[in-house]
């Protein structure tokens, strides 16, 4: 009996990684990688020429988003199943990949055959998440909004997340805007917006606060 292979493009701005992740994929009887790329635009030409089934992307691909990826990707293939695969906490990013069009979170450091279970699972159009992830969605729906708890980082839009992010990295207002591509009154603008909704009074308080979310996250 012939196994119809689905395609899948994996995107990740580390070579080795992909390497590895297409290695695993291939191994499957039913799946198969069709494609690579490293960032938004190339991953972006790829969906439009190959048309996979799905797609395995990282959160931050070098100075771009992957929640930006995954955003463009449903206006350039709606029916693409999406799975993330990356390395930051998915108590901070997975709800905003699966608000972003996200089928599924995994991080890396969960075993090899968890990713493929994920990957078939949101190619079967099923949501995958950890059960820790699952519980706090839950608990959060069932709420009613006016009880829920603040949570001051979930509170953050994607893009004044990666901003607050490279906050506590050190660097200054002009490398945020090199590297996300946006003007530094853009990123001033962010600032001012960050600051408000974490309560932090002063530029240097919200330098220390980016760093040790860093730190701890």
């Amino acid at each position: 009996m012939i196994v119809q292979q689905r395609r899948v493009l994996i995107v990740d701005d580390h070579p080795i990684l992909r390497e590895g992740l297409r290695g695993l994929i291939d191994q499957q009887s039913d799946l198969i990688v069709c494609g690579e790329a490293a960032g938004v635009d190339s991953a972006l030409q790829l969906l439009r020429e190959l048309r996979p089934e799905g797609m395995v992307v990282d959160i931050s691909l070098g100075k771009e988003s992957g929640l930006d990826l995954i955003q463009q990707a449903r206006l350039v293939a709606p029916e693409l199943a999406i799975l993330v695969l990356s390395m930051h906490d998915e108590m901070i990013y997975a709800e905003r990949a699966l608000r972003s069009g996200a089928g599924g979170y995994v991080m890396k450091q969960e075993a090899t055959q968890q990713v493929v279970s994920a990957l078939r699972c949101v190619l079967d159009g099923r949501m995958f998440v950890s059960p820790a992830v699952t519980e706090r969605l839950l608990n959060t729906l069932a709420r009613p909004t006016s009880s829920r708890p603040n949570y001051s980082v979930d509170r953050l839009t994607n893009r004044e997340l990666e901003v607050f992010r490279l906050i506590g990295t050190g660097v200054t207002s002009a490398e945020i805007a090199n590297n996300l591509h946006i003007s530094r009154k853009t990123v001033e603008t962010h600032r001012t917006r960050i600051k408000e909704k974490l309560g932090a009074s002063t530029a240097a308080e919200l330098v220390i606060q980016a760093a040790t979310w860093l730190r701890d996250g």
